[in-house]
């Protein structure tokens, strides 16, 4: 059995993890919240873009547009979203079993320090890396989901995929991979705003709209902003994510640390009543061998 000493040693360090990871709990609940919010008050932007599509999907030849043109895919583009810290359960490391199972030719952009770390390891074609702070600035988005149009437009990739931890809920994130260009069509896109903006899908406005200068200049502005805004929309799914899972692991290190000092307590105390008891046997023993 171990001395007293030993587990007093240990019941410390237990209480002063237990302390840390509790403190970590508390500021990932208080993160995670403040990014739900952030992707909550996104909505009437997506809304007022949805509305705008809808307008111009009947106006223009959509076609023409290098957004919604197709080629030949011959290199994927995948933007990766990861964390830059861990302690956040398999949260990085279902997206790299994702990644594992690509076997198509394919370019990476990482945002996180995890993210850029595996694909720098595994030695695969990483163009570049960004750090975005937890408040998600879109100055800071706008960059990455430009220079991935830049690269796009350039041809050195054929298709644009996001691929981040998405937030089902506080328990639940599951890795998931949406292609973002070409976009299939502009329709489709309208539809799939509709779908994430919680707008019907029979909606439609009828009156007669006058686009300056012209239907296709709006579009041409609009449409990178789509982009924008649907690598902003997802980078906050992925910070919710991450803060989820390690408010989620924090709890469980806490719950497990509490555990074991209940262990180490009941340890320690019978520890110290079998010395006890052996302190006392030694003072009977030698009254008696005192006695005789």
């Amino acid at each position: 059995m171990a001395s007293t000493r030993d587990i007093r040693r240990r019941i410390k360090s237990v209480k002063n993890t237990r302390q840390i990871t509790k403190a970590m709990e508390l500021v990932a609940a208080s993160k995670m919240k403040k990014a739900q919010q952030a992707a909550l008050a996104g909505r009437p932007y997506a809304e007022l873009m949805t509305d705008m599509l809808a307008a111009l999907a009947d106006r223009v030849d959509a076609s023409k547009h290098p957004f919604l043109a197709t080629r030949p895919i011959i290199t994927r583009g995948i933007l990766l979203i990861t964390t830059d810290k861990g302690l956040c359960g398999p949260l990085n490391s279902n997206l790299f079993k994702l990644i594992t199972e690509i076997r198509e030719p394919a370019k990476y952009v990482a945002i996180g320090r995890k993210g850029a770390q595996f694909l720098a390891r595994t030695r695969r074609d990483l163009l570049a890396d960004f750090t975005i702070s937890d408040r998600v600035p879109f100055a800071q988005v706008k960059q990455v989901a430009e220079f991935m149009v830049k690269q796009y437009l350039d041809g050195v990739f054929d298709t644009v995929e996001i691929l981040w931890p998405h937030f089902r809920n506080t328990l639940v994130q599951i890795p998931a991979q949406l292609p973002l260009l070409p976009l299939a069509s502009l329709q489709r896109t309208v539809d799939d705003l509709r779908a994430q903006a919680g707008i019907p899908a029979a909606r439609r406005d009828n009156r007669e709209i006058l686009f300056e200068p012209n239907p296709e200049v709006v579009l041409n502005a609009l449409l990178p902003l789509y982009i924008n805004r649907e690598v902003y929309a997802h980078l906050l799914d992925a910070k919710a994510s991450e803060h989820s899972a390690r408010m989620v692991a924090m709890k469980t290190a806490k719950d497990n640390a509490t555990k074991l000092l209940d262990d180490l307590t009941l340890e320690y105390n019978k520890a110290r009543q079998a010395g006890i008891t052996a302190e006392i046997l030694e003072i009977a023993a030698a009254q008696f061998a005192s006695q005789q």
